[in-house]
C-alpha cells in the first residue's frame, strides 16, 4: 500500500508512463508491424534461434505495460517499483527490437547485442566506480573524463614502447596523479569541486591533444600502436549457452571490472576502511570526533577513484588495440557519472546501470545495419538520451551521501 503523498504521486506518474508506451508499442509496432521475427541466441558452433510473430509479441507487450499502469494507478507496487519499471522497459525493448528484426532472413543476433553492451558498458562502469569511489568520502569527481583521455593516451603510448601490461598499469598511475590534483585543490586548498573537476578535465583534454597532434601522430609506429588484447574464454563457463558468450569471453578489462565490482562491494559494505569511508561522507565532524582522519581518507579514495578511472581509459586504447584519437571517450566519463546517480552510489547499482547505456550504445548500432529507417542521428543520441532519462529522475529520487560536496575543514 502506499504511505505518503510522494509515493502516490509518483505511482500515477509511473502509471502515466507505462500508459504512454503501451500506447507506442500497439501505434508502432503491433499494428504497424508482419511476419516473423527471429532472434539468433546461440553461437557458431551451437545455434540456437526463437522465432516469434513480432506482431503477437507486440500485443503481449502492450496488455502487459497496460495492466502495470492499472497497478500502478490503483496502488503502485511499493519496494517492487524500479524492479518492475526495469522489466517494463525490457519488454518495450523486446518489442521493439520484434519490430526491427520482422521480415529479416538471417535475424537478429541477440547475444552478439548483449556481448557488445557488456564491451560498451565497461568504460562507463569504471567511470562510475571511480565516481562511487569519490563520492563516498564526499569528494564529487567531475574530472572522471579527464581520467579516462589521461589514462587512454598514457596506456597506448606506453603499451606501443614497453608491452600492453606496461601500459594498462602507466594508465592507471597517470589517473591516480591526475586525481592526487583533484584531492589538492579540493581537500587541501578547499577549491569548489564542481570547479576543480571541470580544471581537470580541460586540462586532460588540452594536452592529450596537444601531445597527440604534435608527437604521436608523427610517429604513428613509434608511439601509438598499443595492440590489442585477445579475448580470454574462462573455461567451463564460457560454454554455458548464451550466458558464455555474453559474460564469459572477454578481455582482461572486463573480467577486471567484475572483480572491482565484487571487491567494492566487500570493501565498502562489510570492512572497517568501508564503514569509516562511508562515515566520512555522510557525517565528517562526528568521524572525526571518533577518530578518524577524514583528510586522510578523502585524499586515499579519490586517488584510488583516479586510478580506477585512469585504468578504465586504457580500455580505449589497449582494449580495442585502436590508436589514440583526441577526444576518444567521447563523453564517457559524464555518462559515469549519470550512472553512479542510477546506480544510487552503489558498486552493483553502477554496473547495472553502466549495462543500460551499453546496451542502448550497442543497440542503434545494431539498428543502423538492419536499416530500420531511422534517421542516423537519432541513433547515435541513443546513449546521451538514455543519460538524460535517468537524470532526470524517472527511476526516483537518489540521495547521495550527506556531505558530498562540502569541504572540510578540520578544528
Amino acid at each position: 500500500m502506499l504511505r505518503n503523498p510522494a509515493e502516490i504521486r509518483r505511482a500515477r506518474i509511473l502509471g502515466g508512463f507505462y500508459l504512454l508506451m503501451a500506447w507506442l508499442v500497439a501505434q508502432a509496432f503491433a499494428l504497424g508491424t508482419s511476419g516473423d521475427a527471429k532472434f539468433r541466441l546461440g553461437t557458431a558452433e551451437s545455434p540456437l534461434d526463437w522465432t516469434v510473430s513480432a506482431q503477437g509479441l507486440a500485443w503481449v507487450v502492450t496488455a502487459v505495460l497496460g495492466c502495470l499502469a492499472g497497478i500502478h494507478f490503483m496502488r503502485g507496487l511499493g519496494k517492487w517499483t524500479n524492479g518492475v519499471l526495469g522489466m517494463a522497459l525490457g519488454l518495450f525493448v523486446l518489442a521493439f527490437l520484434g519490430w526491427a528484426a520482422a521480415g529479416v532472413s538471417n535475424g537478429f543476433s541477440l547475444v552478439g547485442m548483449l556481448q557488445a553492451s557488456v564491451i560498451k558498458a565497461t568504460p562507463i562502469a569504471f567511470g562510475a566506480l571511480s565516481g562511487v569511489m569519490c563520492e563516498r568520502v564526499a569528494v564529487i569527481n567531475i574530472g572522471i573524463e579527464g581520467m579516462l583521455i589521461t589514462g587512454a593516451f598514457v596506456g597506448a603510448v606506453v603499451a606501443t614502447v614497453v608491452n600492453q601490461a606496461a601500459g594498462m598499469m602507466a594508465a592507471t598511475l597517470a589517473g591516480g596523479v591526475l586525481a592526487l590534483g583533484l584531492a589538492v585543490l579540493c581537500i587541501k586548498y578547499q577549491v569548489d569541486q564542481i570547479v576543480a573537476g571541470v580544471v581537470i578535465n580541460i586540462f586532460a583534454l588540452g594536452l592529450t591533444a596537444f601531445l597527440g597532434s604534435q608527437y604521436l601522430v608523427k610517429n604513428t609506429t613509434g608511439l601509438n600502436q598499443p595492440g590489442q588484447l585477445s579475448p580470454i574464454k574462462i573455461p567451463l563457463l564460457g560454454d554455458i549457452p548464451l550466458v558464455g558468450e555474453v559474460l564469459f569471453r572477454h578481455t582482461v578489462f572486463v573480467y577486471a571490472l567484475f572483480v572491482l565490482v565484487a571487491a567494492m562491494t566487500y570493501g565498502l559494505f562489510r570492512t572497517r576502511w568501508g564503514l569509516r569511508s562511508r562515515a566520512v561522507g555522510e557525517h565528517p565532524r562526528a568521524a572525526d570526533t571518533l577518530g578518524i582522519n577524514v583528510l586522510r581518507f578523502r585524499y586515499v579514495n579519490v586517488v584510488l577513484g583516479g586510478m580506477v578511472a585512469g585504468f578504465g581509459g586504457a580500455w580505449f586504447t589497449i582494449g580495442n588495440g585502436f590508436p589514440f584519437n583526441e577526444n576518444m571517450t567521447a563523453g564517457r566519463g559524464f555518462i559515469g557519472l549519470a550512472t553512479m546517480i542510477f546506480g544510487r552510489w552503489h558498486p552493483v547499482g553502477a554496473l547495472g546501470a553502466a549495462l543500460v547505456f551499453g546496451f542502448a550504445d550497442s543497440l542503434q548500432v545494431k539498428l543502423s545495419i538492419l536499416d530500420t529507417g531511422i534517421p542516423s542521428e537519432f541513433l547515435l543520441m541513443a546513449p546521451y538520451v538514455a543519460a538524460v532519462v535517468v537524470v532526470a529522475g524517472v527511476v526516483g529520487k537518489a540521495r547521495p551521501p550527506a556531505a558530498d560536496g562540502q569541504p572540510y575543514v578540520k578544528e
